[in-house]
């Protein structure tokens, strides 16, 4: 995947466009973050769906490499939560280890973000925050 790629997936992404995104994922990928595993296209699409009907989510990428086998890339992730995201409500949701977040708080993070890529398709997705930057 090259970066024109990865922006209209990225775009895909921050328009919320669920179909889109998921179009980029092997059927049986993999995505990871903060103890959090979705295995496959409805469990991709059934947690950003929820999750941003209680968060804004935008990524900005700072730094992008990609090969064929993989795209790793580092990002500011900026959460603006629209309405309250309790921890019994995560919990229910089988979240329990995201942070609860308030209506109006508006959390950025730096992110590593690396994909494992299977015939042009992302087949593992891991998250991880980035203290040093």
């Amino acid at each position: 995947m090259d970066w024109l790629a990865y922006q209209r997936y990225l775009g895909c992404f921050n328009s919320r466009d669920y179909d889109s995104v998921v179009a980029h994922f092997q059927p049986d990928a993999e995505v990871r973050f903060g103890g959090v595993v979705l295995k496959g296209h409805a469990a991709i699409r059934e947690f950003y769906a929820f999750f941003h009907d209680h968060v804004i989510e935008t990524i900005t990428v700072s730094r992008f490499a990609a090969s064929e086998q993989l795209v790793a890339l580092e990002a500011t992730v900026r959460l603006e939560a629209i309405q309250d995201l309790t921890a019994e409500r995560l919990a229910s949701q089988g979240y329990p280890g995201l942070v609860p977040l308030s209506a109006g708080e508006i959390v950025v993070l730096d992110q590593f973000i690396h994909y494992h890529m299977e015939n042009g398709k992302f087949a593992v997705a891991v998250c991880l925050i980035n203290p040093a930057l």
